[in-house]
């Protein structure tokens, strides 16, 4: 089914046939179609799915959506949805809610339910324990294979994921672990502590999750165990939620990058005014910093009025080496973001990113000064000048643009927040003082 069918069947009023073909589909799928329709249709619809199907598309719907939804349904609806939905779905449909539909969902969970939550949401932010889960089968490790796959069986459809077991002891300290794979090739009769796994990789529940996604990229794990400071087993991250975690510091990056304050809301969820506070900061700070050149320029007037002609080719040694430096801090504040790169191996980036500017640089200027004399026709003196300058800019701005980020990681700062503008910012001022110093000194003025 798609978009323009289901727009059809509704306006026949065919619901038969909607539910009918709405329950083959994946439950993403069905979110997706019903996130456009307005509320009244799509809540109508959505009470005709089967409950498994209709909690996970829950799960799956904006959270505008799921406001609207816990605006209109009746409490024993609202009760059902939050005794199916998993855990973590929960907390991160709470965490978004404003204050009178957080109280309303609180009021219908159970009194257990409320404890945890209210635990949940100390955790900072975008730490570990504000992503996992508690829906995890833990073992002991006097069982039997026989007895944990019994357990299994019997616990296994409320949790999140039974593909890796987590052995603890009596105060919940982690042991090990054990896969599924491991129990089903097992003897039965073998004990958990003979076949578990006591090399665990874990993270804390401070830990914060973009270095929690650097575990998983680095390990390829399905799941990773939150343990606190005790070293007890507080709740499990998957690699779902991970994946969500990856996305949205990706768009962090981006948007730091572009010179906008981070926003999780969808571009066409957020306000015009939300948009401009975002945005107006950074650009505040880098038009304040481009008065740098301006002066620059203004020192070299008389240099620029004496030969007119130099002016002309101000936008295209900019462009260079802005464009120059930027391909240097992008491949380097990714390298950082994964891992590849540590801040220790500045020595290492400055002497690799030194060679290609020079073969970069060398490349470019040899183009442009047969553009030069070829097709613009201008004097060998003028041509020497933009030579030796798009050569000497593209070492400085690929310089600038693989250490900055690296300076910004060793001092505490965001290497996303040295990108772009502000290293163009930087490389701008930078390619002015050496045209304008070989300038003056080849033209003798």
């Amino acid at each position: 089914m798609d978009e323009r069918r289901l727009e059809n069947l509704i306006k026949e009023r065919n619901y038969i046939t909607i539910k009918k073909e709405l329950d083959k589909l994946n439950p993403v799928d069905v979110a997706e179609l019903l996130e456009p329709l307005d509320i009244s249709t799509s809540l109508l619809i959505y009470r005709m799915l089967a409950k498994d199907l209709a909690v996970e598309v829950f799960s799956n719907f904006s959270y505008e959506k799921q406001r609207d939804i816990i605006d209109l349904i009746t409490d024993r609806e609202l009760k059902e949805i939050i005794e199916e939905l998993y855990f973590d779905d929960m907390i991160d449909m709470i965490e978004e809610m404003p204050a009178n539909v957080v109280k309303k969902i609180l009021a219908h969970a159970r009194e257990e339910e409320r404890s945890l939550i209210n635990q949940f949401l100390r955790y900072p932010p975008d730490s570990a324990g504000s992503i996992m889960t508690i829906e995890y089968v833990d073992l002991k490790k006097e069982m039997t294979v026989r007895d944990a796959l019994k357990h299994i069986k019997e616990t296994g459809l409320d949790k999140e994921t039974v593909y890796t077991c987590y052995v603890t002891d009596k105060n919940r300290k982690l042991e090990g672990i054990v896969s599924l794979r491991k129990l089903v090739i097992s003897d039965e009769e073998e004990t958990i502590e003979e076949i578990m796994d006591t090399d665990v990789i874990y993270v804390h529940t401070h830990d914060h999750q973009e270095s929690v996604a650097g575990v998983f990229v680095r390990y390829g794990f399905l799941a990773l165990p939150v343990v606190d400071k005790e070293d007890r087993l507080t709740g499990i991250i998957t690699v779902d939620d991970i994946m969500d975690v990856i996305e949205q510091e990706a768009t962090e990056d981006f948007q730091k990058m572009a010179a906008m304050a981070p926003s999780e809301e969808a571009y066409l969820d957020t306000g015009v005014f939300t948009l401009a506070r975002h945005r107006l900061p950074w650009l505040l700070v880098l038009m304040i910093s481009a008065t740098f050149t301006g002066r620059i320029m203004l020192k070299f007037e008389s240099l620029l009025s004496s030969v007119v002609i130099l002016s002309a080719f101000i936008p295209m040694l900019m462009d260079t080496g802005g464009n120059s430096g930027n391909q240097s801090s992008t491949l380097i504040i990714r390298g950082l973001a994964t891992g590849e790169l540590r801040t220790s191996d500045w020595y290492k980036v400055l002497w690799k990113e030194l060679r290609i500017s020079i073969i970069v640089g060398v490349c470019l200027s040899l183009v442009n000064l047969l553009r030069l004399i070829v097709i613009e026709k201008v004097s060998l003196t003028i041509a020497v000048i933009i030579f030796l300058t798009t050569i000497v800019t593209v070492i400085f701005a690929k310089l600038v643009g693989g250490l900055l980020p690296i300076a910004a990681k060793r001092i505490g700062l965001d290497p996303a927040i040295m990108a772009g503008p502000l290293i163009t910012t930087i490389v701008d001022a930078l390619s002015l003082i050496v045209y304008f110093t070989i300038a003056s000194a080849l033209l003798g003025l």
